[in-house]
């Protein structure tokens, strides 16, 4: 299994990062590693489950809210059982203290963490708790998709009734809260600068 180690995978909306995480539990517990899937409680799709877009679920073992400490939690875990892997979907959504303990599992238990997420909003800004794991990880994978016009995504462009939307609160769940296309940065720009352009069109006609 080689050492420890803390790593990220991350990508647009619609890379594939939980199905790479269904597919990296199943491909573990094949090999008969012992592996639990963790969960913010923020996520709300899914319940106490993730959930890819196929509706495919996996029951995390524990759902996290902000006041919980991921160390505590698995250290009392270890007192009846073994673990080699702990797979955190939406990692992005949990505290600096979470991801510090996430650190300490690595370093002090010798159990290796991969968590899977984004780490940018709707409006292009990194989510804090994406810019905590950048700080803490030790490997980072990148899963890339082409955009429709050739480069790659990079950006989750929020919609509102099929229209892109760019103004609003950070932290809305896909597919329970509001929708979501990713597109790359060049075509995120030219729907931002046409909604500009719509709407200092609209208040040139108000007055």
């Amino acid at each position: 299994m080689g050492k420890a180690h803390f790593k990220f995978v991350f990508g647009a909306m619609g890379c594939g990062k939980t199905a790479k995480l269904r597919g990296d539990y199943y491909s573990k517990v094949g090999e008969l590693y012992s592996v639990i899937v963790v969960k913010p409680k923020i996520d709300k799709k899914g319940n106490n489950c993730i959930e890819t877009r196929d509706g495919s679920k996996l029951e995390a073992k524990f759902v996290l809210d902000k006041k919980d400490n991921i160390y505590e939690l698995v250290t009392t875990y270890l007192f009846d059982n073994t673990l080699d892997f702990i797979l955190v979907d939406e990692i992005e959504f949990l505290t600096e203290a979470q991801i510090i303990q996430l650190s300490k599992i690595v370093d002090k238990l010798r159990i290796t963490v991969i968590g899977y997420g984004i780490i940018t909003d709707f409006q292009g800004k990194m989510f804090p708790g994406a810019v905590n794991v950048m700080e803490w990880a030790d490997d980072f994978e990148y899963l890339k998709v082409e955009c429709s016009c050739g480069n790659y995504k990079n950006r989750n462009m929020r919609l509102l009734s099929g229209i892109p939307v760019f103004e609003g609160e950070q932290v809305a769940i896909d597919g329970v809260d509001s929708d979501y296309k990713s597109v790359c940065r060049e075509c995120y720009e030219k729907e931002r600068n046409r909604a500009d352009k719509s709407c200092l069109e609209d208040s040139k006609v108000g007055k």
